[in-house]
Order: structure tokens, then sequence, then C-alpha cells
């Protein structure tokens, strides 16, 4: 078989009680560096640990939640008898066993469907159990591995508001994605892959900042003469709905522009500020990685 370098380079630390993003496009290589972490394949280089002590390592391990991508649960079981048999694997029992695997089930949405055997459930009723299995034995880290893959609108907002929950109790969360729209809600930090290499990692607040990157500037009435003249000063423009957006880049040049439009009697429909999205941070990232490539 061919050899595949599936991750190098790659690099970051999660700390206690944030939440943490995990973001790359399809084949950047998070599953595999997740099943590193979970001892589930060894490295070649580098080290790893958890809790402080090394991958692969029982002792860490036990105080770690994991729900991998595609969650296999034995086709004949139901959801109540997979999640007690995981938390049985993590040294629950009796009453608290039972509690406990009625809680997660409540929680991640999939009570209703408990006693039907698993061949019969939907991807997205097997995503829950999943997730219902990684929280029974509540876990100081919870490892979640493209958790909103398969589910619904709906699904993935419940699935969000849980992730968001158990942060807000103190759990340190570390989550693959490619959904990019979920992240900005639920993560402190991230760490951006391309090629088996992180090309961006860091606080998300600090990543994006709050600079103004440019200005949309809407103006309503007859706006043919302006737009010639903004072309000219090297602004970008188009029309939308009759009405011309005025692209400024930065914020500084938007007071001289309004007087301009002012004073040829035309409407100021919308100044629109526009800030460094994760979409456009993602992009960056992946054309970085495929010019190194």
């Amino acid at each position: 078989m061919r050899r595949v370098e599936a991750v190098r380079g790659i690099s970051f630390e999660v700390r206690g009680g944030e939440s943490f993003g995990f973001l790359g496009p399809n084949g950047a290589g998070k599953t595999t560096t997740i099943k590193i972490l979970m001892g589930l394949m060894r490295p070649t280089g580098g080290r790893v640990h958890l809790f402080g002590q090394p991958v692969p390592s029982r002792k860490a391990r036990e105080r770690v939640g994991f729900m991998p991508e595609n969650p296999y649960v034995y086709p004949y079981l139901t959801p109540q008898e997979f999640v007690e048999l995981c938390g049985r694997l993590s040294g629950l029992s009796g009453g608290a066993l039972r509690d406990r695997t009625r809680r997660v089930l409540e929680q991640t949405g999939i009570a209703y469907a408990a006693s039907r055997q698993v061949r019969r459930l939907s991807k997205g009723m097997l995503q829950r159990t999943g997730l219902a299995a990684a929280l029974v034995a509540d876990p100081e880290l919870l490892v979640l591995d493209e958790p909103m893959s398969g589910l619904d609108p709906g699904g993935r907002k419940e699935v969000r508001d849980m992730i968001s929950e158990e942060r807000r109790q103190g759990r340190t969360i570390f989550f693959s994605t490619h959904i990019l729209a979920d992240v900005p809600a639920l993560c402190d930090h991230v760490a951006i892959l391309q090629k088996g290499q992180t090309v961006v990692a860091g606080r998300l607040d600090d990543l994006l900042q709050k600079e103004v990157e440019r200005t949309d500037v809407v103006v309503a009435g007859e706006v043919a003469e302006l737009r010639a003249e903004c072309e000219k000063r090297g602004f970008g423009t188009r029309l939308d709905r009759g009405r011309l957006v005025i692209e400024v880049k930065g914020a500084e040049p938007v007071a001289p522009l309004l007087g301009d439009v002012l004073a040829r009697g035309l409407e100021v429909v919308e100044v629109a500020p526009r800030y460094k999205t994760l979409e456009e941070l993602f992009v960056r990232a992946e054309a970085s990685g495929k010019a190194e490539g």
C-alpha cells in the first residue's frame, strides 16, 4: 500500500474550560489528528499529551468523552443499551448508570427512540446516540469529530446549544467541523489545517480583529455621475435594486464621501462597515496552503 503523509507540522494547545475549534477542508488531517489524540493511531514522530499524560494513556483517556465522525454502534443494540454499555466500560453501574443514561439520552434528543434498534435509526439519530455515549461518563474533555454531520438545521441548533451549555458549565470542548457558521458562537480558540499543517492558530477574537476591512455606502437617486466619480477615485461600485453601492476600503474615506453624496442632493440609504469574517480567514489559509504546496 502507498504510504500517505497525513499530518505534519501540527502544533496546538487546548486550555481547560475553553472551546477549541479544529477547522480545515476535507482531507486536511483533522480526523487523523483526532485519532492520534485518542490513541487510535500512533504517530511516526512528535509528542502528544492529554492532561499532562503521554498518549496513549489509560489514565488520561478516562477523563475524555469521544464521538467519532461516523459513530459505529452495534446495529442490534438500542441507543439505551449502547449508552449503558459505554457507561459500564467507563466504570458506572447500578442506579448511577441508569440515571446518567436517561439524562444524556434526553439531553441529546434521542430519548424518544431509546428502545429502537440502531439499524432503524437515521444518520442524525445515530449522531445523537454517539454524542450521548460520549457524555455518559461526565468527562472533563469532550472530543467531537464533526458533531453536526448529518443533522438537519433544527438538529444542528440543538447540538450547538448543547455544546454551548457544556462550555458554560466548565467542560473543555474540542471539536472539528467544516461548518464555519457554527464556530464564532462556540469557540474561544481555533486552529485551521491545510494539507496536514497548522496554517492559522490562535484566539478567534485576535484572528478576526475588529478593524473595518471596507465600508459599503448605499446611495439612492440619480447616481450615474457619482458612480463615475467614485470609480475614478478607486472605489468599487455596483448597482443593487437601482441603488448604488460604493465599496470603500477602511473607514477613513467614508466621511468625505458622505459629504460629497449629500452635496449632490442624493439620499444615503445605509452605511455598513464590513469586518473580516471567519470564512475569509479560512479561504486565505486555504490559499496559503495551496501556494506552499
